[in-house]
């Protein structure tokens, strides 16, 4: 069976690490890596081939720095010249970047089965091109490998019982990489102080939002006064805070460059809490037994939410200070909702047994 992997966002470099390792177990399956491009910074792609030991990819299509139109078309194409030229049994996506729905899209029209990891997520708003990506690439999906029952439920929903769609709860592929890589975390290269809090900002209804965006760094600034806070900075939200001229107190806040994922998973292991806006990171601060104070107007992992590991407080100063000063830090994280480990595995002999 050959597979074509679909990857191009810092997040699907980590679930593709967990898949990637349960592919080479299997004899019969032969994985080709297509990379898009979308995250070419060396700190966002080319070291995480390298730290995370994933096979280097087949294709690298050099597709980023584009508007969501621009970006999904050039990729729909390059990758459709992919798939004639290797015809694939299988074409496998990630999760609800603009490479997901333009390699589903690709396989989807040359009759190819389309097989979407992270799939029944939903935030209900469809201002975000994440939303609709997920959504449209779940419609032409064969199977949908959805990490928890809560997936399950929204696809039901819609009334995937009624299509020609197999769903699977296949467990979370990130919890395979987090309890991995747990093992293999770095350190950074720079001084981190003791109970320090990890934040990011790097979504475009935060970046794009200049009101929005000065909320947050605010907040930051704020709770920073008397905590210390870590923030790598993503490149694009460096550059509009830097076109704005949007100030950062740096004594309070300590801004870094994007870290690789085995640095990532030190800073996890070791924060006392996370503040994001980040999908991902979210769930990689409830493997690590962290807070989460998630800076959004809603989120897909409503479990986590449920279970009071998750607050959510959108961009407002007043609410993000709050959140912070309510948290309990005794919570138990000794609740299963992402399965234990192996949702890999699990996708592997799914798809071998279609």
């Amino acid at each position: 069976m050959k597979i074509i992997t679909i990857v191009g966002a810092r997040p699907q470099f980590i679930k593709a690490a967990a898949v990637s390792r349960a592919f080479a177990k299997q004899t019969n399956i032969e994985e080709v890596i297509v990379h898009t491009g979308q995250h070419f910074d060396t700190n966002m792609s080319d070291i995480f081939f390298q730290e995370m030991e994933i096979p280097k990819p087949h294709y690298n299509l050099d597709i980023n720095g584009l508007g969501h139109g621009a970006m999904t078309g050039q990729m729909l194409e390059k990758i459709e010249k992919v798939l004639l030229e290797e015809k694939p049994d299988w074409v496998l996506v990630y999760g609800d970047t603009n490479s997901t729905i333009a390699g589903a899209l690709a396989a989807a029209k040359l009759h190819i089965k389309v097989a979407h990891v992270e799939a029944g997520l939903r935030s209900f708003n469809m201002n975000m091109p994440e939303e609709i990506n997920r959504i449209l690439t779940d419609r032409i999906s064969n199977i949908l490998f959805c990490p928890t029952d809560t997936a399950i439920a929204n696809l039901k929903a819609e009334g995937y019982d009624n299509l020609p769609n197999k769903l699977v709860k296949s467990g979370d592929v990130m919890q395979d990489a987090a309890l991995f890589y747990s093992k293999k975390s770095r350190k950074p290269n720079f001084d981190i102080p003791n109970n320090f809090i990890l934040a990011t900002i790097h979504r475009a209804e935060n970046t794009d939002d200049l009101s929005r965006l000065k909320a947050i760094i605010d907040a930051f600034d704020e709770i920073g006064k008397n905590n210390s806070i870590i923030l790598p900075l993503h490149p694009r939200t460096r550059q509009i805070i830097s076109k704005n001229n949007i100030k950062i107190n740096e004594n309070n806040i300590k801004i870094i460059e994007p870290v690789g994922y085995l640095e990532m998973v030190y800073l996890l292991q070791n924060c006392k809490m996370v503040m994001t806006d980040s999908g991902g990171l979210q769930k990689e601060a409830f493997f690590f037994k962290k807070f989460c104070i998630t800076l959004r107007e809603e989120t897909e992992w409503v479990e986590l939410v449920q279970n009071g590991f998750n607050t959510i407080v959108g961009a407002n100063k007043t609410r993000i200070v709050e959140a912070f000063n309510k948290q309990n830090f005794d919570l138990k994280f000794d609740i299963n909702l992402y399965g234990t480990g192996n949702a890999s595995d699990k996708i592997a002999t799914d798809l071998l047994n279609y």
